[in-house]
């Protein structure tokens, strides 16, 4: 297979989690190569994510390395075997690589559930709202580059539209809920949307009001990326800077835990209905 100029960040894991194995069974590299009957710089590349690796390859290893967990090697090796063009290729060369790699995290999630306090989640905005939001945007986005983003988000949220959808779950504090980016009319609009969305089967909003005080987390907005297996599940970060994925099993159990904590925060399903209702009424 030719070396990957810029492989995406499903690519990465699965080299990540190849060599998290072999380092766990204490094989060296050039045995690794050994096993598969190649020179011992195409480990390294294949870890890396440059090189990628066939299905068989990659059970002949996972047995090897002498692992025990067959839902993960299931799992890796239909990583492997993933050849077709993700939609999400169509914006590579006109959006940053990290806004792509969301997509494509979103695209083969089994669960997502999303903690944001100032914005309303990417899945769940208008195109009006989320137009408005690109507007604010220090630098002031260019008009290509403000419609291709733009573009992006409206189809990333066409998971939430497949057949059989992931789990989506949104823990959103009131304070995004009354943010009026595009005006009033938009904002209403905006919350009418969420609305309806949170009477769809296999999503859930709650609401984190102001009365309950200070939280864990509070400046930051994250998605957790849940996947066929535990092992294999990312958090999403949300900066001004930029966007971060976290996968190691210490940041991952950290981030669960938060989301626990932020659950016990959030009212019922009901209440958080009613008190979207009601902040839109004020409008």
């Amino acid at each position: 297979m030719p070396p990957r100029s810029t492989p995406t960040a499903r690519q990465q894991r699965l080299g990540y989690e190849l060599r998290k194995l072999r380092e766990q069974s204490g094989m060296p590299v050039q045995q690794a190569a050994a096993l598969l009957g190649v020179d011992r710089t195409r480990i390294p590349n294949i870890e890396s994510g440059r090189f990628g690796i066939s299905a068989e390859r990659v059970r002949t290893l996972a047995f090897n390395y002498g692992c025990p967990d067959t839902g993960l090697v299931d799992l890796l090796a239909t990583m492997a075997q993933e050849r077709a063009r993700g939609w999400w290729e169509e914006h590579r060369g006109m959006l940053l690589p990290a806004l792509l790699d969301i997509a494509e995290l979103e695209y083969h999630a089994v669960e997502l559930t999303t903690s944001t306090t100032t914005h309303i989640p990417g899945l769940l905005q208008t195109e009006e709202h989320a137009r408005a939001v690109f507007d604010t945007a220090d630098p002031r986005l260019p008009g290509p580059d403000l419609l291709a983003r733009l573009s992006l988000r409206l189809r990333r949220q066409e998971v939430l539209e497949r057949d059989v959808p992931p789990l989506y779950e949104s823990v959103v504090h009131e304070a995004a809920l009354r943010m009026q980016f595009g005006g009033p009319k938009v904002a209403r609009a905006q919350l009418d949307h969420i609305l309806g969305q949170s009477e769809r089967e296999r999503i859930t909003v709650r609401v984190i009001p102001f009365a309950a005080g200070g939280f864990p987390g509070a400046g930051q907005s994250f998605t957790y990326v849940g996947a066929a297996v535990p092992q294999l599940d990312t958090v999403q970060l949300d900066s001004s800077h930029g966007s971060m994925l976290l996968d190691s099993d210490m940041q991952l159990r950290r981030y669960r835990g938060l989301l626990e904590r932020l659950r016990a925060l959030a009212l019922p399903v009901e209440e958080s209905r009613d008190f979207i209702r009601s902040i839109a009424q004020d409008l």
